[in-house]
């Protein structure tokens, strides 16, 4: 029987051989003659006796009759992989469910070897990750994070080449140094979007993007399970965590005193920001190509890719989509209404949006999310004339660098919010609780109350997993990121029932003012709250003070999860503990829960609401499954746990004779002004000039 751990080496060194030393204790695969590629059969056994000695560890490989892998060979292994594209995205399910269908792990790790050099290197990844975490039989597995597989998606080219010369010079892998990754090597000062360098580049910001999209992938193989797309509220997650984002990028432009992101809603008009991203491919060794200032978009055609997407489309989709929304209905395949309520409309738009195969009708309603994506990387060579290879747009591991992004994510969020104009307000009495209200809320931080601090952090990550053709061993980048100082919620609450009650404690920030420095309307404030926390507490009768560390945040993972390194991890594997690390791994990173600030200081409106539980609770047997950041992930197999609306209670337009924050609050709600300061201070690890290399 085969370890099914064993698979995870699969994920090691991804375009080198599968019979070369995986893991840090140079493993080989022993695998059957008939599993050779044509280029490598005949050195396999040469090259093993060259890197691994006999009492180096094996993995058998059982010899089995291979399913039909044409249709996801048919992608060149040195071609470009992109979701956003269909037939990318197809030749995925179907080797997905070539995994799913495997009748054990044996036959599981024989098939995935055979494909692993035949098949695209980022395609097998992506499918193989989905299979492991869709199978009953491997889903106790710790699946390596995308940056230590393809550390290429998120470092300068020139720290590459530097990370080569360091392992191949330095054999002793104590005396290897960090390579530091400049904090402005993709454009200078003279850009101002260049300001937001640090979220943009984050590699924790991307990482987000690439596993939300793993988890909730878009296509199946016609007939198949339709349960690993199938998940509960998944096109209102679609709707809600690219909300979250948008809000998130304008309180970090507001914060260098920028405008608001500007939706792209008119395909004619020029992009005016170029960006030239600096990166290389290693599977395509190709650069991604920049885009220029100005440029303007054009139909795309690319049989090689079998693209063919034009301007004129995408106005007819979105002009679908709007009538949709207005008419209160959309129409299925079988020329049915699905009406779009106050309930499932936001999940039925949001999978029309994306395109996934719960769309009702993708013939009407189109590909309009994805091929915004396309026609914005393809924007260079729209026809393949010059044979070039899509931007980072094209790719969901690096789009969010690419300030058109977010340009593009406001003009989707846009349609979205047209259908949530459409419904009706929020009572005070459908926001109130009775006999609950909050008293007071303030945060606390070192020793002050209502000031938080953000300052920029040097830490070091290891990318020797995904370093192809290399002498093996550590080898580290040095990456600058925006960090805060940890902080905790304080809040009382007056429960006058005289008996105990639960309440959802919902915790959203937003800045107070505009980029004008005018106090901000609620109608556009409530589209900024960026949500901080949800949890649940019990209320005794009477006053009751509750506190929450910023750590335990529902949107966020921790540091050490966004960066954990498997193979050092001190925690057992496999266990109940271990179990849902991969599902965990989903979240935005905790370092970036609040905005950067300002030197001077920047206020936020910080806003507290405690909701009647017993109308939020979603009942749900089984196990717990992951819930370290369910509120942009949901849970793993699991319904959302909260019945009401994703944004809420900020969702819809607010009630008649609202004007401000203050005029929306109801008893069981309460605010606080805090200031989020800047400190210029960057905290550096020990200096790389003081180690001793001798």
């Amino acid at each position: 029987m085969a370890d099914k751990k064993n698979l995870l080496l699969l994920f090691d060194h991804p375009t080198e051989p599968v019979f070369m030393d995986k893991g840090g204790n140079k493993t080989v695969f022993e695998m059957p003659d008939s599993y050779m590629t044509e280029n490598y059969g005949g050195l396999c056994k040469s090259v093993q006796k060259r890197i691994s000695a006999d009492r180096d560890p094996k993995v058998f490989v059982r010899e089995i009759s291979i399913p039909d892998l044409s249709y996801p060979e048919s992608l060149k292994r040195n071609e470009p992989f992109s979701l956003f594209v269909k037939s990318h995205r197809q030749k995925a399910g179907h080797l997905i469910e070539v995994f799913l269908t495997l009748k054990s792990v044996d036959h599981l790790q024989s098939v995935a070897v055979y494909a692993r050099d035949r098949v695209h290197p980022v395609l097998f990844n992506y499918a193989l990750s989905v299979a492991l975490l869709h199978r009953k039989d491997t889903q106790g597995l710790d699946l390596p994070s995308f940056w230590q597989t393809f550390p290429d998606r998120f470092v300068d080219s020139a720290v590459m080449q530097k990370l080569r010369e360091e392992s191949y010079v330095v054999q002793n892998i104590a005396q290897r140094r960090p390579i530091v990754i400049p904090t402005k090597y993709t454009a200078s000062d003279l850009e101002p979007e260049h300001r937001l360098w640090y979220f943009r580049e984050d590699m924790g910001v991307n990482l987000h993007h690439w596993h939300w999209h793993l988890i909730y992938p878009i296509e199946i193989t016609p007939g198949a399970d339709r349960s690993i797309v199938d998940k509960d509220r998944r096109g209102e997650l679609f709707y809600y965590m690219h909300q979250q984002v948008i809000a998130r990028y304008n309180a970090e432009r507001f914060s260098n005193h920028l405008g608001r992101v500007k939706p792209f809603n008119n395909l004619t008009d020029t992009i005016a920001e170029g960006y030239f991203p600096k990166m290389d491919s290693l599977v395509a060794s190709r650069a991604f190509p920049p885009r220029f200032d100005n440029t303007r978009l054009s139909d795309v055609n690319r049989p090689v890719d079998q693209l063919r997407v034009g301007i004129n489309d995408m106005n007819l989709w979105s002009s679908r989509i709007l009538e949709a929304i207005h008419q209160g209905f959309v129409i299925n395949r079988n020329e049915e209404k699905i009406y779009l309520d106050d309930v499932k409309g936001i999940d039925i738009l949001g999978n029309m949006i994306e395109a996934t195969v719960l769309s009702p009708n993708q013939t009407m309603y189109g590909d309009i999310h994805n091929m915004g994506h396309i026609l914005i990387a393809y924007s260079h060579d729209p026809t393949n004339r010059h044979l070039e290879f899509p931007g980072v747009m094209g790719d969901s591991s690096t789009a969010m660098r690419d300030p058109i992004f977010y340009k593009w994510h406001a003009y989707i969020d846009d349609i979205f919010q047209e259908h949530k104009r459409i419904l009706p307000a929020y009572r005070a009495d459908e926001l109130s609780y009775q006999d609950m209200e909050v008293l007071s809320i303030k945060v606390e931080s070192r020793g002050l109350q209502n000031r938080l601090t953000t300052f920029f952090k040097e830490s070091d990550v290891d990318l020797s997993r995904g370093m192809d053709f290399q002498p093996r061993g550590n080898v580290m980048v040095r990456l600058t990121h925006l960090q805060h100082h940890p902080f905790k919620y304080t809040f009382v609450v007056n429960n006058t029932s005289g008996a105990r009650r639960y309440g959802y404690a919902r915790i959203f920030m937003a800045p107070k003012v505009d980029e004008n420095g005018y106090e901000m309307l609620f109608a556009d404030q409530r589209l900024m709250m960026i949500e901080l926390d949800k949890f649940l507490i019990l209320v005794p009768p009477g006053r009751q003070t509750f506190t929450r560390d910023s750590t335990s945040s529902s949107v966020t993972i921790p540091f050490e999860r966004t960066f954990r390194d498997l193979s050092n991890s001190s925690e057992t594997p496999n266990t109940p503990e271990s179990q849902e690390n991969f599902f965990c791994g989903c979240g935005w990173p905790n370092h970036m829960l609040v905005p950067k600030g300002r030197a001077e200081g920047m206020s936020f409106d910080l806003f507290i609401m405690v909701s009647n539980y017993d109308n939020d609770r979603v009942d749900q047997n089984g196990p717990d499954g992951c819930s370290t950041a369910p509120s942009y992930c949901g849970l793993r197999d699991r319904l959302y746990p909260d019945r009401k609306s994703m944004g809420y209670p900020f969702d819809r337009l607010p009630r008649t004779n609202v004007i401000t924050l203050d005029h929306f609050l109801t008893s069981n709600m309460k605010t606080a002004e805090i200031t989020i300061t800047h400190d210029s201070t960057i905290e550096k690890l020990p200096s790389l000039a003081n180690r001793n290399r001798n």
